[in-house]
C-alpha cells in the first residue's frame, strides 16, 4: 500500500508559477512511476506528467509541455511539479498517483494503482 500526500496548491495569478508537492512516506518510493493528473475535457483526470523510477525519464501532456516540469527526489519520498506561465485552464485539482515502475513512463491512468486526495489549484486572471 502506498499513501500519497498532495501539498502546494492554492491561488496563482495567470502567468504565475506554482509548485506542487506529493509525498509517499516509506521506503519503496524508488519502485514507482509517478505521474500527475487533472481534470480534462470529457475526462475526471487527465494526464499532465509522469516521471520514472529514477527521474531520467519524463512525458509530459501537449498542453503543459514546456510549461511545467515534473521531477523526483527519492531520499525525500516525494515528487515535484512545477507549474511555470500557469493559464486559467490549468485550474482543478492535481491528482498525484503511482504505478508500479516495471510499466515505465506511462499516461494511461489505469495503470496508476495509487492516488492522493488532490490538491486544488486556482488561476485567477
Amino acid at each position: 500500500q502506498v499513501q500519497l500526500v498532495e501539498s502546494g496548491g492554492g491561488l496563482v495569478q495567470a502567468g504565475g508559477s506554482l509548485r506542487l508537492s506529493c509525498a509517499a512516506p516509506g521506503r519503496t518510493f524508488s519502485s514507482y512511476t509517478m505521474a500527475w493528473f487533472r481534470p480534462a475535457p470529457g475526462k475526471e483526470r487527465g494526464f499532465v506528467a509522469a516521471i520514472n523510477w529514477s527521474g531520467g525519464s519524463t512525458a509530459y501532456a501537449d498542453s503543459v509541455k514546456g510549461r511545467f516540469t515534473i521531477s523526483r527526489d527519492n531520499a525525500k519520498n516525494t515528487v515535484y511539479l512545477q507549474m511555470n506561465s500557469v493559464k486559467p485552464e490549468d485550474k482543478g485539482v492535481y491528482y498525484c498517483a503511482a504505478a508500479p515502475r516495471t510499466y515505465g513512463i506511462t499516461s494511461n491512468r489505469g495503470s496508476y494503482d495509487y492516488w492522493g486526495q488532490g490538491t486544488q489549484v486556482t488561476v485567477s486572471s
